[in-house]
């Protein structure tokens, strides 16, 4: 069995400039003990070491990310050493897309852990890419940062924080909504286009509403359209979510998308977040443009 640690136990990673070190001062306010660089091969006894300090901070928070050398190597005999502890930590992966962690870079003006004279920025961003593909698969929440600023990621920080907190049950899903015409996430494992539902931006008195409103919800669904929808749609995921799990998927990211991102979309992650925590998942939430659509 998993053992129960007296306190959370978090790894903030993921791509460089993607924002881990606003990531972690997220957790630093809220009273997270918190170190920055560690190297992986120390996780195992600084988890040993916080076990018997004072009480004083909430949980211990650990920033680890490629400016140590070897971290893959390492990291995989950390969590393995953890494993056998019955040590399971919450990992946070941060990533962005290639063209905005370039801008990143460009505006601090800092080298890049992997940049070398024979290896230029953008190399260098790929090969961090590939390399760290096995810490983000093993991650419980993968945030795409691409396009946020820094207080919009201390507010989705602290917004999936709240999800991590609840304790285990199985597979993680992460339901995103979005509107198509602000392009389709990447961090999504599977994408449903929404925008054969019925479209309440086309009725006046629910133009101004959004999907997590009764009224737009019930235009979506109790159409002939919708109901079908509904039922299908919950029958299909009920189906295909315990196969991922089988493989040993730690997350499913489950895009939807309308075309603004407001009405359709969200009236269905808000109906899918209810089913499946009912149905044991722990479910994550997140309206990319419902603000915007």
């Amino acid at each position: 069995m998993k053992k129960t640690l007296p306190f959370p136990l978090v790894i903030v990673t993921g791509l460089s400039g993607a924002g881990k070190s606003t990531a972690l001062n997220v957790f630093e306010d809220l009273n997270f003990f918190c170190v920055d660089g560690l190297p992986a091969a120390m996780l195992p006894r600084l988890v040993e070491l916080f076990q018997g300090m004072d009480k004083a901070h909430r949980g211990l928070a650990l920033g680890m990310d490629l400016r140590q050398v070897d971290f893959v190597q390492e990291w995989e005999g950390a969590t393995a050493q953890l494993e056998a502890m019955k040590v399971k930590p919450q990992i946070i992966f941060l990533e962005a897309r290639q063209d905005t962690l370039l801008t990143r870079y460009a505006t601090t003006r800092r080298l890049h852990p992997l940049e070398t004279n024979e290896l230029g920025l953008e190399q260098a961003l790929e090969k961090e890419r590939h390399l760290m593909e096995p810490v983000r698969e093993g991650a419980d929440l993968v945030v795409d940062t691409t396009g946020y600023s820094i207080h919009d990621l201390r507010r989705v920080i602290q917004e999936k924080w709240t999800t991590l907190e609840i304790p285990e049950s199985g597979m993680r899903v992460h339901l995103l909504t979005f509107g198509f015409k602000y392009g389709v996430p990447i961090d999504a494992d599977l994408v449903f286009d929404l925008r054969f539902l019925p479209n309440p931006h086309f009725v006046k008195e629910l133009q101004p509403l959004s999907g997590k409103d009764a009224a737009v919800a019930d235009y979506v669904f109790k159409s002939p359209v919708g109901r079908e929808f509904k039922k299908h749609f919950i029958e299909f995921l009920r189906y295909l979510l315990p196969l991922y799990a089988r493989e040993g998927r730690y997350r499913v990211t489950v895009a939807l998308g309308c075309t603004g991102g407001r009405h359709r979309s969200v009236s269905t992650g808000e109906l899918l977040n209810k089913v499946l925590r009912d149905a044991g998942y722990a479910v994550t939430m997140e309206h990319r443009h419902c603000e915007l659509g």
